[in-house]
């Protein structure tokens, strides 16, 4: 009787056993698959924002400036913001606050940054346009967003920007936001 109980415990061990051990498999394949996950959403991120004109980021801008055709009709106001997050140690800021531009026109606005502490420092800038309808239509030609910028002790540096509006906005857009927000490139890197 001692044997058949033995028996018993055995194969019972031997199931919480095999059980462990598939679900340590399983936790295991969840990990995987969510690294692989998260490897895909920068890719993924990047092509639905070049689609959308999300955070700013646009694509195909040589083909819409060979066909888009200046609206005289109308002017748009495009806004500049800017920020520096924690930790930079710099100065950012647009040389004009707003610009009036016709859809089609092609407009260049300067930034600067100026380092004001005692080492290299190197920042990026991420880009947003409000209204979010408004993301899509605005086309940058030259940007100095989404790359590193490095500026030595007390550097000063111009960034110019080119872009237009498309005619395509809607008409009852008359007025746009651009944003940029500058961080330590450590923080946007990790």
């Amino acid at each position: 009787m001692a044997q058949l109980d033995e028996a018993k415990e055995l194969t019972q061990k031997e199931r919480l056993d095999f059980k462990n051990k598939n679900l340590v498999r399983k936790l295991i394949w969840m990990a995987i698959g969510s690294l692989l996950f998260a490897f895909a959403l920068v890719p993924l991120y990047d092509v639905l924002c070049s689609l959308t004109g999300l955070n700013g980021k646009t694509n195909n801008t040589a083909e819409v400036l060979s066909t888009a055709k200046v609206d005289n009709t109308r002017w748009v106001d495009v806004q500049f913001t800017t920020s520096v997050m924690p930790g930079l140690g710099w100065n950012f800021y647009p040389k004009l606050g707003s610009v009036k531009v016709h859809p089609g026109q092609i407009e260049t606005v300067i930034f600067v940054a100026k380092n004001t502490t005692n080492e290299v420092v190197v920042g990026r800038a991420v880009p947003s346009v409000t209204p979010g309808i408004a993301a899509a239509n605005l086309k940058k030609i030259e940007c100095f967003c989404f790359v590193n910028q490095s500026l030595k002790p007390g550097e000063e540096k111009e960034m110019p920007l080119r872009f237009f509006v498309s005619p395509a906005l809607p008409k009852d857009v008359s007025e746009m936001t651009l944003s940029y927000a500058f961080f330590p490139s450590a923080l946007v890197d990790k």
